[in-house]
């Protein structure tokens, strides 16, 4: 046993021995071995462009997906992990500043933010652009499927109608579905009020023996396969669908919704800020922006890249909505002072019976 241990182990020096030279060990120059890790919404951006940024960059990806922007804070706050670029929204990027949890971005670095629109700079969540690149954007409204639901679709209030229990898809968010509800009733979605919060409350309780299931990513393969009539969906969520689903429509309630923005930034946790500097440059390059529009079909800030989309693509006005036409829409605000309140609201909703 004694030698057959010996000789392993003369093979296994000898591999390794091999395995240096052939990366340069013993002198020569080594290939680097710099990564990141990346944190970002699943299904958000076509995975070749990570190869290509290796390629041209020598530099290492590892990556990560979350569902919802309290996950994604849950995770980062726990530690374990040195994630050099998150891919949070607006008021999640509020509150991460707030905390101090994020690296300011050098600027200088980011040459490619020349191209972003600047009806994308100097946003509440970071009036000064000094922690986030704009990356996606969008609003929050009801697709449905056109064969199975034969009225007029503008109000909330059709997520309460009995006749479509069990075809209604509700967002497995506490902050998306609480603000549903707010909106319904007529309150803002920023809402502070416990007494509308906890109206908001009841609401989802009503509504809950209707839904079909709460739902993420997935929603997308529901309502291309016809599995509900109804549901609540990011406006680039109905553009991928409808790539495979002709009948589905999409509809801003008359009650207003959210219009939020996706951005990169750079989380204190980071072991390797110039290497997420290049990264965020590198995904702000116009034809970078394009092939991730193309392929994730989210509405991209980038204005040199959405001059190269297809003109009917750049046309439409679900993806590309005049943001003035949006007047009866909000973006969130960080609520992280009283998020108890939602937290434990959503908890109650989650639980009823």
């Amino acid at each position: 046993m004694r030698e057959v241990r010996k000789t392993a182990a003369i093979f296994l020096t000898l591999v390794m021995i091999f395995s240096l030279a052939a990366c340069g060990g013993g002198g020569g120059s080594q290939k680097s071995t710099t990564s990141i890790t990346v944190f970002n919404w699943g299904d958000y951006i076509d995975e070749s462009v990570l190869t290509d940024f290796e390629k041209e960059y020598g530099i290492k990806v590892n990556y990560d997906y979350f569902s919802t922007n309290e996950e994604m804070y849950v995770k980062l706050k726990s530690g374990g992990t040195d994630y050099d670029v998150l891919f949070p929204s607006d008021y999640m990027i509020a509150r991460l500043i707030k905390e101090d949890m994020l690296h300011k971005i050098d600027m200088n670095n980011i040459p490619n933010f020349e191209h972003i629109d600047d009806k994308f700079k100097n946003l509440n969540y970071d009036p000064n652009n000094e922690y986030s690149v704009p990356y996606m954007w969008g609003t929050v409204g009801i697709a449905y499927n056109t064969t199975m639901v034969d009225e007029p679709v503008d109000s909330w209030d059709i997520l309460w109608d009995p006749k479509y229990e069990n075809n209604i898809l509700m967002l497995d968010s506490q902050r998306d579905s609480i603000a549903v509800a707010l909106k319904k009733l007529g309150y803002s979605l920023n809402s502070r009020n416990e007494a509308e919060l906890e109206q908001a409350k009841q609401e989802l309780i009503r509504q809950k023996p209707l839904v079909l299931s709460y739902v993420g990513d997935e929603v997308k393969d529901k309502m291309v396969g016809g599995e509900a009539a109804l549901a609540v969906v990011f406006s680039g969520e109905v553009t991928a669908i409808r790539w495979e689903n002709e009948d589905i429509d999409y509809v801003i309630p008359k009650e207003g919704s959210n219009l939020w923005f996706d951005a990169m930034v750079i989380p204190k946790t980071s072991q390797n800020k110039e290497a997420a500097e290049k990264f965020i440059n590198f995904l702000t390059d116009p034809e970078i922006a394009l092939r991730n529009a193309e392929y994730v079909g989210y509405s991209i800030p980038n204005t040199t890249a959405i001059a190269m989309l297809d003109e009917e693509v750049r046309n439409d006005e679900v993806a590309y909505p005049d943001l003035d036409s949006l007047d009866n829409c909000e973006v969130f605000e960080d609520v992280s002072d009283i998020i108890e309140i939602y937290n434990r609201i959503w908890d109650e909703v989650k639980a009823a019976q």
